[in-house]
């Protein structure tokens, strides 16, 4: 299917493009929505990295030993975490990075085919935009 060969290919070029940074796509990922989602509980962000709770979890601990992230207390046993100076540096050129890597993948649309396309994946998710187009 060509969407998940665009995938591999994304996945591919991103880890590339951050490799020297060194952090992977998803502890890249964590940092970004983390930066997105201040207030996420460590449940929230295992969801929208993709990790299970206990993975997500291990990846955390490894990312404050680097000094990329660092816990912050929470009411109850909440577990909180945000961004270290380290981590958010590491977040804005990652950010450029990967910006650069999505351009570069869709220089060859027109205008109006990157509308068709965000229009018909907005189809395929079941969202408004595709309604409204």
């Amino acid at each position: 299917m060509f969407v998940k060969r665009v995938q591999h290919r994304h996945h591919r070029a991103l880890t590339a493009a951050l490799a020297d940074l060194g952090v992977s796509l998803v502890q890249w990922d964590t940092l970004r929505h983390l930066h997105q989602n201040p207030d996420a509980s460590l449940h929230d962000l295992a969801q929208l990295t993709f990790q299970t709770d206990q993975s997500f979890g291990t990846l955390a601990a490894r990312m404050v030993d680097r000094g990329l992230i660092e816990r912050v207390p929470a009411p109850g046993r909440a577990v909180r975490h945000s961004i270290t100076d380290k981590g958010e540096a590491i977040r804005s050129e990652g950010h450029r990075r990967v910006t650069a890597v999505f351009e570069r993948s869709l220089a060859g649309l027109t205008t109006d085919q990157l509308d068709q396309l965000g229009t018909l994946l907005a189809l395929v998710l079941g969202e408004e935009r595709a309604l409204s187009a």
